[in-house]
């Protein structure tokens, strides 16, 4: 008759090795806590999808269109036309010797890029909550990735500008190289309002009726259709406090010669600063929610 025999040690110390080589050890994701933890590391690690994220934003924006991305430059040629007619012709606006459709478009452009991403970063994380609940990733690439798309259409629409100032003769100032800082500066106040509005937007859709209303006043508050010096007095100041006079102001001396910025200017910057840190701040805060109410 067989006997059985007792495992011997050799054959324990495999099997706990096989055990120990196969035990899974559990991983714990936690959310962030405190309400001011960026991590940079994290968009860095992440810049591939970013860059994807700015390609689809582009891609749809003109999707099934027949006119595709001449639409970039149909927009602000349209509003040209309307603005020279009311403003320039019935109204009378003194440009101080500028052409007035030259004036104008030099306004519109920037403000044209500001108004448009901050519609669109303004909706979209609403409109990505299919990958936002589930899959985990920077939410900060959402918006930015709407703020970034916009680059490409003022790249288009800024051709019209240039061809309107050979048509007219008008030849740069030596302060253009300034104008990509003047372009970072509209960046970073759409930034800054993009993250507020997608954030509210996120819990609140009444976001998403009000962003064009507050954008239409935001346009008259602004030197797009007039220039800045009507503004007198102590209203100056008060005036500066909106980072888009700033922006327009400084990309119209830089590129046509118009009246140099001011000290106000930095009233402007200081405004657009911290517009984007707050909205940046609110934004961290409110991240870790956006999966369960979107």
């Amino acid at each position: 008759m067989a006997t059985l025999e007792p495992p011997t040690t050799t054959s324990l110390t495999n099997h706990t090795s096989l055990s120990t080589e196969y035990t899974h050890v559990p991983t714990i994701i936690e959310p962030r806590k405190g309400w001011w933890q960026l991590n940079w590391r994290d968009l860095w690690a992440y810049r591939e999808l970013l860059f994807f994220l700015v390609w689809r934003d582009v891609k749809v924006r003109y999707k099934q269109t027949l006119l595709g991305a001449s639409w970039a430059i149909i927009q602000p040629v349209l509003q040209l036309v309307v603005f020279t007619i009311i403003f320039g012709r019935l109204a009378g606006v003194n440009t101080n010797g500028i052409p007035y459709p030259l004036f104008n478009l030099a306004g519109l452009l920037p403000w044209q890029f500001f108004a448009n991403t901050v519609g669109q970063a303004a909706n979209s994380l609403v409109g990505s909550a299919s990958i936002v609940r589930k899959v985990y990733f920077p939410r900060l690439a959402i918006p930015t990735a709407s703020v970034l798309a916009g680059v490409v259409d003022f790249g288009l629409s800024f051709l019209i500008l240039l061809a309107l100032m050979i048509w007219y003769r008008w030849l740069p100032t030596p302060a253009a190289f300034l104008l990509p800082l003047f372009l970072v500066l509209a960046m970073i106040t759409a930034l800054g309002v993009g993250f507020w509005l997608s954030a509210i937007n996120a819990r609140y859709r009444d976001v998403r009726h009000a962003t064009p209303f507050l954008i239409q006043l935001w346009l008259f508050a602004t030197p797009v259709v007039y220039p800045s010096n009507l503004i007198e007095g102590y209203w100056q100041v008060v005036y500066a406090l909106n980072p888009m006079v700033g922006v327009v102001e400084g990309f119209r001396w830089a590129l046509i010669g118009t009246q140099p910025p001011s000290l106000l200017m930095l009233v402007s910057v200081t405004m657009a600063v911290m517009i984007f840190f707050s909205g940046l701040i609110y934004f961290q805060a409110v991240e870790r929610k956006f999966a369960d109410i979107i």
